[in-house]
């Protein structure tokens, strides 16, 4: 039996309402994503964040299930809302989703400044453009034809060209007495343009994160940097992190397809973006090189991933590949070069390789480590003897999912606090708090253990609040059976609602931060490198650049070494991808250091279980140890 499910816009949209015949007790998520309906499910639809929340307007508001009460609150429960991923359908009903953040406020790391290897390469990237002047078959007896004329100004062969290239060929030949401009990679040719445009040569550097995606077009000649977009990736409406998405597509063509159709589609607009503000055309770029964890690679790839998800989690491929842009597809020049660089096992992807790349941890004497810690961290350890890695997937509670009020870095996210006899917040661009994200979860747990109210354990101290100044123990309170601390009160600083952090958050980020924390101290473990062997912490992607270093520390997130042994580094993945793009010979280099990389599964070791468990706890105040 079919049900009626109507969809309005939400808030300030221009879309339309959405009526839709669903069967009888299908989910409103479920029967949204069938439609085409975008409602974000950061968890993948298990009832484990607040993304996916709607507004009933009409019909029966159903019970609330125990996970709406959990993720929700009472407030919320109250007003009508419900998870779309718990609430099934069983009569007409009609619903309005919870409106998204503008994506375009959202504060993601750029393709970064910290360009340690990009300044030390020798530019030559492998597209050569030259001019040319064809002698054309002038006579019906010469037995020749425009491409053999052209293969022997150039000394190649017929393997060299391809269809498209032909298609164009004679046109390209005829129009222009001066000549043609070639452009040619490995021997092959990926264009023939009539006249003079060797000077016209660019290339593009791709990172796909599990959150963001970052692109960068850049002078092949130069290396000069002409633009940079970054927004988020768009698969996030089907599942936050990593396995949530796989499990999407799992064994199902129809989803892994939707999945691949999302990220190409923001590659493309990415190319339209970055064309439209440098004046360069799609045709000029003749190369591409692309970056992410290995999950991202076979998505965009169109490769199921099911078997990267489960035991012993083995990619279908690792070794780099070159495709013809037309077969991503790529709107950059048909024939251009797509180069994905390779991956090293199945959570340690080319970013991982990228980072190694834009660090030189490859060429260190001394040991250091490199976290890039966002929705699926990756930790590289060691030097120019030895190189290890790992996977610690922080799943997106960093980026503020399953937290009450977490959200993405975005105008009006609490991203800096202090705490002192009061909790004191700033929020990104000034603007009315709306909710905390991550840099600013971790300075407010930081901030609250050094000020007790929250013990190594983790517990928020509700019974010891009356040690507290009077500001602060105002704002520790237990709710019916829940723990919480009042960060912002409805109406204070512009708030147009009270932002609260409540024990499930604090132990979800004790979940993340145990996770990329005990990754660390497994690797040192394993390599026997304790703090006083480790010359330099590097911190990147796109949430390392922007978390406090002390506070880091502080929450046990970073091992304890002096703060200026520890440096941001910027979007190493990104910058692994540009020397790649630039250089050929850090493309071949890439292709050796994750043949080298040693993998280490964090869950197959033996110590890992203890290791993980003493990271979920806080370090003890200095004075206490």
């Amino acid at each position: 039996m079919a049900v009626a499910l109507t969809i309005l816009p939400r808030p300030r949209s221009a879309d339309e309402a959405r009526v839709l015949s669903v069967p009888e007790a299908t989910t409103i998520l479920r029967a949204a994503h069938a439609a085409g309906v975008d409602i974000t499910a950061t968890c993948g639809g298990r009832g484990r964040c607040t993304s996916c929340r709607v507004k009933f307007v009409s019909g029966t508001v159903p019970p609330p299930t125990i996970m709406d009460e959990v993720q929700l609150g009472d407030d919320l429960v109250r007003d009508g809302y419900r998870l779309a991923c718990q609430c099934h359908v069983t009569e007409p009903i009609t619903v309005e989703p919870a409106p998204p953040l503008d994506e375009t406020s959202f504060q993601i790391l750029g393709p970064g400044e910290h360009a340690d290897g990009l300044g030390r390469i020798a530019i030559a990237s492998g597209v050569v453009k030259q001019v040319v002047k064809v002698n054309l078959p002038r006579e019906e007896h010469h037995q020749t034809s425009d491409l053999e004329q052209l293969l022997a100004e150039l000394g190649l062969t017929t393997d060299a060209v391809t269809p498209p290239v032909l298609a164009a060929l004679p046109s390209a030949l005829r129009d222009d007495p001066a000549g043609v401009t070639v452009t040619t990679f490995g021997g092959r040719i990926l264009a023939v343009e009539r006249g003079d445009t060797s000077a016209m040569k660019f290339g593009l550097a791709i990172d796909v994160g599990t959150t963001s995606v970052v692109s960068t077009l850049l002078e092949l000649e130069s290396g000069e940097r002409l633009a940079s977009i970054s927004s988020l990736n768009p698969q996030s409406v089907f599942g936050g992190d990593l396995m949530s998405r796989i499990a999407f597509a799992q064994f199902n063509p129809g989803n892994l397809r939707k999945l691949r159709t999302r990220i190409v589609g923001v590659l493309n607009r990415h190319v339209g973006e970055l064309c439209r503000e440098s004046g360069v055309l799609a045709k000029w770029i003749y190369k591409a090189v692309i970056v992410g964890n290995t999950c991202m690679h076979h998505l965009l790839l169109g490769i199921d991933p099911s078997y990267v998800g489960l035991a012993p989690y083995a990619p279908v491929m690792r070794h780099p590949l070159v495709l013809p842009a037309r077969d991503v597809p790529l709107t950059i020049a048909p024939d251009a070069v797509v180069c994905f660089l390779p991956l090293v096992a199945g959570f340690v992807g080319a970013d991982a390789v990228g980072v190694a790349l834009a660090t030189r941890i490859h060429e260190s004497e001394a040991i250091r480590i490199a976290v890039d810690i966002g929705t699926n961290g990756e930790v590289l350890l060691g030097s120019a003897a030895h190189l290890w890695a790992c996977s610690a997937p922080a799943g997106p509670a960093l980026e503020g999912a399953q937290i009450r009020h977490g959200m993405r870095g975005a105008a009006g996210a609490i991203d800096r606090v202090t705490v002192d006899d009061d909790v004191h917040v700033h929020t990104i661009a000034g603007a009315p708090a709306q909710g905390i994200c991550g840099s600013g979860l971790i300075d407010l747990i930081a901030g609250l253990l050094d000020a007790r109210v929250i013990d190594p354990t983790g517990l928020i101290q509700v019974e010891k609040r009356d040690a507290l100044s009077p500001a602060l123990r105002r704002r520790v309170e237990m709710r019916g059976e829940e723990r919480i601390v009042v960060v912002v009160r409805d109406g204070e600083g512009g708030a147009t609602r009270e932002i609260v952090l409540t024990q499930q958050d604090v132990r979800q980020i004790q979940l993340a931060k145990g996770a990329i924390a005990s990754g660390i101290a497994l690797l040192q473990r394993v390599a026997g490198a304790p703090d006083d062997r480790i010359a330099e912490l590097m911190l990147a992607g796109g949430f390392g650049n922007y978390v406090s270093i002390a506070s880091a520390v502080r929450i046990g997130l970073i091992p304890p070494l002096p703060l200026d042994r520890i440096r941001y580094v910027g979007n190493a993945a990104s910058l692994g991808a540009q020397a790649c793009l630039l250089s050929e010979a850090e493309r071949q280099r890439a292709d050796t250091i994750a043949r080298r990389i040693e993998h280490v599964s964090l869950a197959a070791h033996p110590d890992f279980e203890q290791v993980f468990v003493d990271a979920m706890n806080f370090p003890e105040p200095e004075h206490a140890r």
